[in-house]
């Protein structure tokens, strides 16, 4: 987002609620000692709610943040700030700085969670400036900490998906902080299309397995699919959830409402970076409604803070980055995606 092999091993990768049949665990946040056995399938689906957990910026506050009373909030983005092993917000501000402690306090004050994302669109991700999984697991330790938070997300696209050596070197930390701390949740957000996850998607996914990771959600980012998709949005983006449910079932060995309970959906609302792409009101509900009736974890937006309709005056460029740049009421796309 802007700042923005098969690998069929059971309970070696963990969903949230897929671990009724793994041995050798303390609960869904323990440790694996015994062989990995692949989970047990519930009798029925899920009726847990579909949450709403949109993307904020970790440093700056927008009157649409808090629209649909959000349950959880994704702090975007955390990157190197060039070469070196230092994670700071958007490459730039301090990791403990107090004014984006005391934005986390103020978020949480409802009630909500706040996840930790790191990577994205643009800049440096950790693992490209790292130079070993213990340095790179301090560097994500010590954002979750600043942020008071068990949840982090990885935001994976770009050049940083296509990384091999990144990718692995960043499920090797990943496990090692999961090791320190039993509780954390992990979350992968990755590009996806109407067929479902790319090979770059899947090979990430299988690299985590291999490591161990206990992965909670794949994060599925339905949005700037390309210039040869050019109908309803909205389809595209169940079109896209339901590919990618055939192939998370087929990754983790798990249930069919295990896998849709280990998927999330982020889309990007209103004007999309690809030309003519735009993300409706209408798709927004589309999306819940789906979400709901799957039992999907959590849906989500590219970004709260452009939840609002554009000024008559402003440019292209301010619609992708401030505004939704279509008719709508502030907050209206957050009402949509909470239900």
């Amino acid at each position: 987002m802007r700042a923005h092999r098969n690998a069929a091993a059971g309970c070696a990768l963990l969903f949230a609620l897929t671990t009724a049949g793994c041995t050798g665990q303390d609960g869904p946040t323990g440790t694996t000692d015994a062989a990995p056995t692949a989970p047990s399938t519930p009798s029925a689906p899920t009726t847990a709610t579909t949450a709403y957990a949109p993307y904020v910026s970790a440093t700056t506050a927008s009157d649409t943040d808090t629209a649909g009373s959000p349950t959880a909030y994704n702090l975007a983005f955390v990157i190197s700030s060039g070469d070196d092993c230092v994670p700071r917000w958007n490459g730039v501000q301090d990791i403990d700085d107090a004014s984006v402690a005391s934005r986390v306090e103020k978020l949480s004050g409802s009630g909500a969670t706040v996840r930790v994302s790191f990577g994205g669109a643009s800049g440096t991700e950790l693992a490209a400036a790292c130079d070993s999984a213990s340095a790179l697991a301090a560097a994500y330790g010590a954002a979750l900490d600043a942020a008071g938070s068990t949840r982090a997300d990885f935001d994976i696209e770009g050049d940083a998906l296509t990384d091999a050596g990144s990718v692995a070197l960043r499920s090797e930390a990943i496990a090692l902080l999961q090791k320190e701390r039993s509780g954390l949740e992990v979350s992968f957000t990755l590009p996806v299309m109407p067929s479902g996850l790319d090979t770059d998607g899947l090979a990430l996914l299988a690299s985590a397995n291999d490591h161990g990771v206990r992965v909670s959600t794949v994060n599925l980012m339905t949005m700037n699919y390309g210039e040869s998709y050019t109908d309803d949005m909205g389809d595209y983006a169940l079109a896209s959830a339901q590919a990618a449910h055939t192939q998370l079932r087929k990754v983790f060995g798990t249930s069919d409402a295990d896998a849709w309970r280990g998927m999330a959906l982020t889309s990007m609302l209103g004007v999309n970076d690809v030309a003519g792409e735009t993300f409706t009101l209408a798709d927004a509900a589309e999306v819940r409604a789906f979400a709901e009736e799957k039992g999907i974890a959590w849906v989500s937006m590219w970004a709260a803070f452009r939840d609002e309709p554009c000024a008559d005056d402003a440019s292209a460029a301010e619609a992708l980055t401030d505004c939704s740049g279509v008719e709508q009421e502030s907050g209206a796309f957050a009402e949509a995606f909470a239900g």
